[in-house]
């Protein structure tokens, strides 16, 4: 079982949990899924333990009944704001005498290159090879087997800030599971909605949930860009709440309804009857009044992004635009264009092909079991799992048996 990798995506409002593995075909074979409400993240950090790996442990537990799978360990998504990607460069002399590079050579080389000055407040969580050079040739994949005097490596050090990383391996600790690895959100999303082409001629990414929108730019294949600002779907509900005296839950409802950011996408400006707010009174408003209010939170979400990326000097042209995803804003109508107007690039809203996975909401989950499945390919990469077995009092009687007469072995 050592092909199952376990999936899990903690998010600011949920966290969702695929059991699966990559088929012959390259696509994801999903074995359980499990989703739990959470309200332990705020802002994509984690502010109560307790209640995260609650949601954690039910959303496990949901997975494993469906794929009948008890689950060990699992790798886990870290956001934007927690990391920062540093690159670095390092090399070994081989001193075999026939010169054949081995993994240990290789393991030796990784080591050597997290070498690297890092801020007090991070820790290196991952160290991503972008290729590896023999003697002077570049563009190597995987050396192991090749014959060469010097070996260098040139890759992306991952830094994730301490206090972050170490309260997701609290929270899953209390939920009784092991870390196979922190996997940077993007490189889990992007294995899903973005094309090798994409990442190669230059691509801005844009994720935007309920609080948090990713902000993620590849070019020559490599992230060159990974941030967060703090704002998303749920403050253009706040917006509609506020600006119209209104509930909250009467402004997602509205939000959900019409799905326009764009006045000029109005078909009918018709007049919608709402209650006001503490003065229980009904008042009439336009679909137009509506519309404004959304266009102008997803315009200044775009500027906030476009301003981020003129401020960090990422240079060079992306000729592949602007994508949209998340469940924030990707559904609503007209955010792709006020994208392409702020950004003044080509934008589209991710296509996403489900296949087995029932839902969007399961995207970055199923996006860390390709991730781990064909990114970093090697041995014993699979997560803890194991089947389950019936639980009858026989069989539970049996196993009693079978560890007193080891033990007694022993003694």
């Amino acid at each position: 079982m050592g092909d199952i990798v376990v999936g899990i995506d903690i998010g600011t409002s949920k966290v969702c949990t695929l059991i699966g593995r990559l088929n012959k075909s390259n696509e994801i074979e999903v074995l359980g899924e499990g989703m739990d409400s959470c309200s332990g993240i705020k802002k994509g950090v984690i502010v109560d333990i307790e209640s995260t790996a609650r949601s954690i442990r039910k959303s496990v537990e949901q997975a494993e009944e469906m794929a009948d799978i008890k689950v060990g360990s699992a790798y886990v998504n870290i956001m934007g704001a927690h990391v920062s990607i540093m690159d670095n460069r390092g090399w070994i002399n081989i001193s075999s005498e026939d010169r054949e590079i081995t993994k240990k050579d290789v393991e030796k080389l990784l080591y050597a290159v997290k070498d690297v000055t890092i801020p007090d407040d991070r820790q290196i969580i991952d160290i991503i090879p972008r290729q590896f050079i023999i003697d002077g040739y570049d563009e190597i994949i995987d050396p192991v087997g090749m014959v060469g005097v010097k070996l260098e490596v040139e890759a992306d050090i991952i830094a994730g800030k301490i206090t972050s990383v170490q309260n997701i391996v609290k929270s899953m600790e209390k939920a009784n599971l092991k870390i196979d690895g922190l996997v940077v959100e993007t490189f889990a999303t992007s294995e899903m909605l973005l094309t090798p082409d994409e990442k190669d001629i230059g691509v801005v990414l844009l994720d935007v949930g309920g609080c948090v929108t990713d902000v993620s730019v590849y070019k020559n294949k490599r992230l060159l860009f990974y941030d967060s600002i703090p704002v998303g779907g749920d403050h253009i509900t706040n917006d509609i709440s506020i600006g119209l005296k209104i509930s909250h839950a009467d402004a997602e409802r509205l939000k959900r309804q019409y799905e326009l950011a764009l006045t000029s996408l109005i078909k009918n400006d018709q007049e919608i009857t709402l209650t006001e707010l503490n003065e229980n009174k009904k008042k009439n408003v336009k679909v137009s009044e509506v519309v404004e209010i959304i266009e102008a939170r997803v315009y200044e979400i775009f500027s906030l992004c476009a301003e981020m990326l003129q401020k960090s000097n990422i240079g060079g042209n992306f000729s592949a635009g602007v994508v949209l995803t998340g469940g924030g804003i990707s559904y609503v109508e007209g955010a792709k264009q006020l994208a392409a107007e702020v950004f003044e690039l080509p934008a589209r809203v991710a296509s996403i092909k489900l296949g087995s996975i029932s839902k969007p909401e399961y995207i970055t989950a199923s996006g860390l079991i390709k991730y781990v499945s064909s990114v970093r390919k090697g041995n014993n990469l699979g997560s803890e799992v194991k089947m389950m077995t019936p639980k009858n009092k026989g069989e539970e009687a049996t196993l009693i048996e079978k560890i007193t007469s080891f033990f007694k072995k022993l003694f």
